[in-house]
């Protein structure tokens, strides 16, 4: 899966020629190899290497703040998201949802690198999701929904269903 996603941000990016990856370890960590150094490991060290190339400085944060704001949301992506269990999904988006209460993007009020890879993670669980659990998570399903309609995103990913209106008025279906 990662792999998809470096390629999909890869087309995002608009960079021409694409990368040559490949995994290492259980876990299939990406690998960059990078022709002018040592090969670049990992999906967020990869990810940032492909928006500099990209000369997209603006996509890691505008400021020091948001730029620390979007590692932590890589960072998070990466040891909390991937791979994480049945048990763990409610905890996650219940606290994204409260994360996202007063956010439009995941670093504030611009779209970044931490928007594009949380949409990535996030999505088989969104896709997995009944309707009463999207209105349940009512601000992740509204991030989810912006994101995926975010031009040059979605790539790989079919889209997810997401209803306009309210379906059940209360916690009792």
């Amino acid at each position: 899966m990662a792999l998809r996603e470096l390629s999909s941000l890869e087309k995002y990016l608009g960079l021409k020629k694409p990368n040559k990856y490949s995994t290492q370890g259980d876990k299939k960590i990406p690998v960059l190899q990078n022709n002018n150094g040592p090969p670049l490991v990992g999906m967020v060290t990869i990810a940032c290497h492909l928006v500099k190339e990209a000369k997209r400085p603006n996509l890691l944060g505008d400021c020091a703040e948001s730029r620390a704001v979007v590692q932590q949301w890589l960072e998070y992506r990466v040891s909390k998201l991937d791979g994480c269990t049945k048990e763990d999904i409610k905890t996650i988006l219940k606290d994204l949802n409260l994360y996202l209460q007063d956010k439009v993007y995941m670093a504030g009020n611009q779209f970044t690198l931490a928007d594009t890879f949380m949409y990535y993670g996030i999505h088989p669980l969104i896709v997995d999701l009944a309707i009463q659990d999207k209105e349940q998570y009512v601000n992740v399903t509204r991030w989810f929904d912006h994101i995926q309609h975010y031009p040059g995103i979605r790539h790989h990913l079919p889209p997810v269903v997401v209803p306009r209106n309210r379906l059940y008025t209360s916690k009792h279906h």
